[in-house]
Formats: structure tokens, sequence, C-alpha cells
């Protein structure tokens, strides 16, 4: 663990390293980024490794993330000349335009869930506009930390554009009170949110969050029942429930509601629990007991309160960290399966009486990170994603995920800001407005 000195002494290094890489051509980022991907590509199998048994991950998502991160940077890499450039603005002058300029260094704080993507979707963005970034990440996955620095070294970017701080939590505040700090970037709870938002409030800097969401489903009585339960079953399990964007309330009319039970059950009970390094295995351990243990308290709960669980909902013998797929009916509010985040693979099943009721329930959430609605009706999907659903990203017939063409963020308590795509490269530059008489 580093002492203050040290942290000051790296971000310094930063800061430094800064003044030089702002100036570097988009061409030079590019090919450095591009390199980036190469590196991550080749060590894919070690890196998933890494992923895996630092927190658990199935290594067959290990290696989706890593192939994701190096999909990032291309993207970056290719598409942050145009994003970046100058736009013309017709006023009185002879000239005006907006011109996008690097702001400094800024300071990621990020989770265990996505130990590498978390990073390189603020990392690539960072890099590719000119900006330096230092990183605050999770306490239980140093070794992603530090070999995300070895690989950006690797690649040939210039010394200390990037650096790793390995600290705890407490040291955050006074990374962000630094006045070479210009921005923070966090990833987190909604409690992690909103003290670090804050923070850089009181210190005139800007924040962007990614925090909780209880992704609703909404499945209309028109939908495909087959691909609908699927869909549902493959995103709640993502990285053994832990993640944001995983579907969490599956909202159903009454109508289907027995029959899309039948088919969520059916296929939830084929997933395998075990050993994350084996091919098989659909659902490792969550990342820490403490974790696995609060997450079954909130079924319990839920249960004591009326709630119905028809699979799992018990803890297997044994020292480990492993939670069974879960699934909860006859969820209704003031359990915590219905108002909480439930970050593991435990599914809450809630009937709506129609399509109003349904988009109502979804809409009852203090989250708003993602949701889906699953029918027949394209148009009407459409609609109900567009202007109905609370949340910063709706998708229809498919389950949330983020896409570095698209941008990424959430509403209500779960956050603000984008990352990813044209808006989050944005997120941490100076847009500045040049005239010329």
């Amino acid at each position: 663990m580093l002492d203050d000195k040290q942290v000051n002494e790296k971000i310094e290094q930063t800061h430094k390293a800064w003044t030089s890489w702002r100036k570097t051509s988009h061409t030079e980022r590019r090919d450095l980024l591009n390199k980036l991907a190469e590196i991550l590509r080749s060590r894919k199998d070690e890196l998933a490794f890494l992923i895996t048994t630092e927190m658990g991950k199935p290594i067959k998502q290990s290696r989706v993330e890593v192939e994701k991160c190096a999909v990032c940077c291309s993207y970056y890499a290719n598409h942050a000349e145009s994003l970046l450039e100058d736009r013309l603005i017709e006023t009185e002058a002879s000239k005006s335009f907006v011109s996008f300029q690097p702001l400094g260094v800024v300071l990621a704080v990020m989770p265990w869930n996505f130990p590498f993507f978390q990073v390189f979707r603020f990392l690539a963005p960072t890099l590719a506009a000119g900006n330096c970034g230092v990183l605050k990440h999770a306490s239980n996955v140093p070794g992603c930390a530090l070999i995300i620095e070895e690989m950006v070294i690797q690649a040939g970017f210039p010394e200390h554009v990037f650096q790793t701080l390995l600290v705890g939590s407490s040291a955050v505040d006074k990374i962000i009170e630094h006045p070479k700090i210009i921005g923070v970037s966090l990833t987190g709870s909604t409690n992690a949110g909103i003290s670090v938002a804050s923070k850089a409030g009181a210190m005139l800097k800007k924040s962007v969050l990614e925090l909780g969401g209880s992704d609703a489903y909404v499945v209309l009585a028109d939908a495909d029942l087959e691909l609908a339960a699927e869909v549902c079953v493959t995103s709640r399990l993502i990285n053994n429930g832990q993640s944001c964007i995983a579907a969490k309330r599956f909202v159903v009319e009454e109508l289907v509601i027995e029959d899309f039970t039948r088919l969520f059950l059916e296929k939830m009970r084929l997933k395998v629990l075990g050993d994350p390094l084996q091919e098989a295995t659909d659902i490792g351990p969550m990342a820490r007991a403490d974790l696995r243990d609060e997450l079954h308290e909130q079924v319990l709960s839920s249960i004591a309160k009326g709630a119905s669980c028809i699979l799992g909902g018990e803890i297997p013998d044994g020292n480990h960290a492993y939670y069974p797929a879960t699934i909860l009916t006859n969820v209704k509010p003031g359990m915590p399966a219905y108002d909480e985040e439930l970050f593991g693979p435990v599914a809450a099943i809630i009937a709506a009486r129609d399509e109003a009721d349904a988009i109502n329930i979804a809409n009852d959430s203090i989250f708003g990170l993602g949701s889906a609605v699953f029918t027949q009706d394209l148009e009407k999907g459409e609609r109900i994603a567009a202007t109905e659903l609370q949340s910063g990203s709706s998708f229809v017939n498919a389950f949330v995920q983020s896409d570095a063409r698209l941008p990424f963020g959430g509403v209500k308590t779960s956050g603000y800001g984008r990352e990813l795509s044209g808006f989050g490269i944005l997120e941490f530059v100076n847009i500045k407005t040049v005239y010329i008489k």
C-alpha cells in the first residue's frame, strides 16, 4: 500500500507526463491504443485466468471481458480524431468554432466485478482525448490493477501517463483534493457515489458516476416467451449475477406469468454452479463471502415478507462464497427483492395487471441504469423503450449490455454522466469556444 507521500509523487509524475501527452497527435495515440488492443488479445488467456482467480468470474466470461477491452481500445483508436474534431458554428465572426481540449489527470475509482473492462472503458477515451489517468481499483483485484498499468507500458505509452495507486478507500478524498486531479470517474455503489460526488463537488471538480442498478425487464403478453426466458436468464446470471446492468426484476403481465415462470425455472435449473476455471461452469463463487451472506439475508427477508422461493435460496455446505441460482416469485413492494439491488444470482418475478401497470412497476425504483421490454410488436417496444422506461439504456427483446459505440450511464440514483461513445470522450475535455473577429 502506498502512503500519502508516494501517492502525491505518482500524481505529480502523471501530471508532468500529461504536459507532453496532451500535445501528441491523434495518429500517435491511435497507434498506441491499437497496440494495447493487440497486447490484450495476445495475453487473453493469462488475463482471463487472473480475473477469475481474483474475483470468481467464470473463465469463459473472463475471456469475453478481455476481448471487450480490446474492442474498446480499437474503437477509440479509430474514432477519437473525428469525435474530437473542431465544430464550426456560424456567427457574426469571421470564424467561430468549438474545440475539444484535454484537461489533465483524471482519477478513476473502479470496482471488482469487471476488473478489466470498467478500467478500460475509462482508460481508452481518457488517453485518446489527451488526458492522463490514475486508478484506485478495488482492493480485492490488485493483480488486475497492476497488470493493466504493465500493459500500458508494454504498448509503448510514455512513462506515467497512467498509473495504479494501491491505496484503500479512505485515501480517495485526499486524492480528489490534490490540485493536479481535475476530475473523477467512479463506478460503484450508490453510497460510494454520494461520497465521491460530495467531495468532488466541494472541490469544484467534475465527476461521472455509474452506480447501482435494479434493472427491470418487462415481459408483455405478446412476447416470444421462449426468447424472453432465455435472454432474461442469461442477463440475470452475467458475472455470477454481480453486474449493475444485469436483469434483476422481471415484471410480467399476469396473462403469461405462469408460462414465463415455468420457462424461466427450466432454464435457470440447467445452469451449472461450480469451479469458475472449468469451461462448463455458468455460476462461480461470489467475489466475497460477506457479499454472499448479505444477498442471502435479502432473500430470507423477502421470503419472510411473503415471497415464494421456487429455486435455490440455500447456501451450500462448505467454506466458500457460492450462492445458487435462485428465483423468488410473488415479489411485492416492501420486500428487499422489490426495493433493493440484489447483487448476485437471484431473480425476482413480479406480476403486473397489464402493460401500463408493468411500466409503472418497472419505474417504481430509486434506480435507473438499464431496462428491457419483450414484445413481438416492435413499434410498441420501441415506444416503451424510448419514452416510457426511466433508465439510461433500454433494450427491446435483448439484454442490456455496454457497447463502445453507444453511451452508457444511468439516471436517478444510478448516477450521472456518460461513458463510452462520443458522449463519453467529451466528459473530461474543455469544450472551448474559439471566436475570431
